[in-house]
C-alpha cells in the first residue's frame, strides 16, 4: 500500500527561434509571419500539384498565400479583387489569372465569369477578405466536394447559403494565423522557391516612422511598408 506519493513539477517557458540563413535578407525575415499564414492556409485547403485554387482578395495575405500554391504545385491560380492595382500586383507574382469583382454585377455572373476562366470549378478557395459577399462567392464557386478556407477577419455574422455546400458537400475550414508553420515558410525563403520582395512597396528610415504609417493608411499602391531601424 501506497501510502505516500511524491511528485513534483517542472515548468518552462517554450519559446522557438528560427535563425536566418546567411542569404536571407532581415527583410525577407519580417515577411515570415504574413507568409507563414499563406502556409497554414494552403495546408488547410489540402493545396497539392495540379490543384485549381482560387484566392479572394489581393492584399498582403491574398498575395502571399498566392505565393505559397504556387510553390505547391497549383496548377492554376487566379485571385479576385476590388482594386486593379493590388491585381496587377498579383499578376507580376504569377497569378494565372485575376478578376476584378465590382459591386454592380450580379453573384451569379460572378460565379460564371470565374467558372470561365478556370475551365472548371476551383478545387480549393481561399477567402483572405473576410467580406461577406466575398465568403458567399466562395461557396458558391468551388466545385462539389472542394474545399474552402477562411482565412479574413469580417464581422462577427453574416448571411450565407450554408444548404449550397451541405448539399454539395463543399468543406468550410477556418484559419487562425497559424500553427507550427514557421520552419516551413522559411524552408520557402530560404530554397528561393518564394520570393517575397516584391512585396515590399515602400521603404522608411526609422527617424520618418510617422510617414511610414501615414504611407500604410493611405493605401494607395501600398502592400508592404518596410522601417529599417539602421
Amino acid at each position: 500500500m501506497i501510502e505516500k506519493l511524491e511528485y513534483s513539477y517542472n515548468i518552462f517557458e517554450f519559446i522557438i527561434f528560427y535563425r536566418l540563413p546567411d542569404h536571407v535578407t532581415l527583410e525577407e525575415g519580417a515577411l515570415m509571419e504574413p507568409l507563414s499564414v499563406g502556409v497554414h492556409a494552403c495546408k488547410r485547403a489540402g493545396v497539392k500539384i495540379g490543384s485549381k485554387v482560387l484566392i479572394l482578395g489581393a492584399g498582403p495575405i491574398g498575395l502571399v498565400t498566392l505565393l505559397v500554391a504556387k510553390a505547391m504545385g497549383a496548377s492554376k491560380v487566379i485571385i479576385t479583387d476590388i482594386k486593379q492595382d493590388k491585381l496587377d500586383v498579383a499578376k507580376k507574382l504569377g497569378a494565372d489569372e485575376v478578376y476584378l469583382t465590382k459591386r454592380e454585377v450580379s453573384e451569379n455572373e460572378n460565379v460564371k465569369k470565374i467558372h470561365e476562366l478556370f475551365g472548371d470549378d476551383p478545387d480549393q478557395t481561399i477567402d483572405a477578405s473576410g467580406a461577406q459577399a466575398s465568403i458567399r462567392l466562395a461557396i458558391l464557386v468551388t466545385k462539389s466536394g472542394g474545399v474552402i478556407v477562411l482565412v479574413g477577419c469580417g464581422p462577427p455574422e453574416v448571411q450565407v447559403p450554408l444548404m449550397n455546400a451541405l448539399v454539395r458537400e463543399v468543406d468550410i475550414r477556418g484559419v487562425f494565423r497559424y500553427a507550427n508553420d514557421y520552419g516551413d515558410a522559411l524552408e520557402l525563403l530560404s530554397s528561393k522557391k518564394i520570393d517575397v520582395k516584391p512585396l515590399i512597396t515602400h521603404n522608411y528610415k526609422i527617424e520618418d516612422t510617422v510617414a511610414a504609417f501615414a504611407q500604410t493608411k493611405a493605401e494607395s499602391g501600398v502592400i508592404k511598408v518596410m522601417i529599417h531601424c539602421k
